[in-house]
């Protein structure tokens, strides 16, 4: 389990068939194990070979469909983040690792502290987005306003802004969206019941 709290960025340094070779700083390389779980712009995988500087994962054909691993351009930068341990603050919300869908940027704006973006995404995931919320954006936990049918807000404050991805990203652009788990699990408990 993740909290949306990224620890680093990361840069892909090689996507070949089924498999990604991301380079990390050396704080998160040194943490990592063969078989552990890391989130890569919000994507959970599994650590399957390690280098001095990288680690390898395999990529199943469902992650790349549905995610936008797929996509992703040697020399881009992605997010990090370790699953939290017992021992760990809990400082965001639930993030599992299993994106949901793909959104897109669907507007950047300055802010007069940071940058507030606009994300669009499919119409059939609108009852799982609250405003005042959370939502996982490339597994950053944010907190979505203005929230409509197709869209919702997210204020990021400089210091988020500096430490991921969300630096580089402009209008147009994908990223992986993982909705609320607790909203998933209370529309599973209602059809249950009906």
């Amino acid at each position: 389990m993740f909290t949306g709290i990224i620890q680093n960025l990361g840069v892909l340094r090689r996507r070949r068939t089924g498999v990604l070779e991301v380079e990390v700083p050396t704080s998160i390389r040194e943490r990592l194990t063969v078989g552990a779980s890391i989130a890569v712009n919000g994507v959970c995988v599994t650590v399957s070979e390690l280098s001095t500087k990288a680690f390898s994962a395999s990529i199943s054909q469902q992650t790349l469909s549905c995610t936008t691993v797929g996509r992703l351009r040697e020399g881009t930068p992605v997010n990090l983040e370790l699953p939290v341990g017992p021992e760990g603050a809990f400082d965001g919300h639930i993030v599992l690792g299993h994106v949901d869908t793909i959104g897109r940027v669907r507007g950047v704006f300055r802010a007069r502290e940071g940058r507030v973006f606009i994300f669009s995404f499919a119409r059939e995931f609108c009852r799982y987005v609250a405003d005042k919320g959370a939502v996982s954006v490339d597994g950053i936990s944010l907190t979505p306003f203005a929230v409509s049918k197709d869209d919702f807000r997210c204020a990021v404050i400089p210091q988020t802004l500096a430490l991921t991805n969300l630096q580089y990203r402009a209008n147009g652009d994908s990223v992986n969206l993982e909705f609320d788990i607790l909203a998933k699990y209370v529309e599973g408990m209602i059809k249950s019941v009906h």
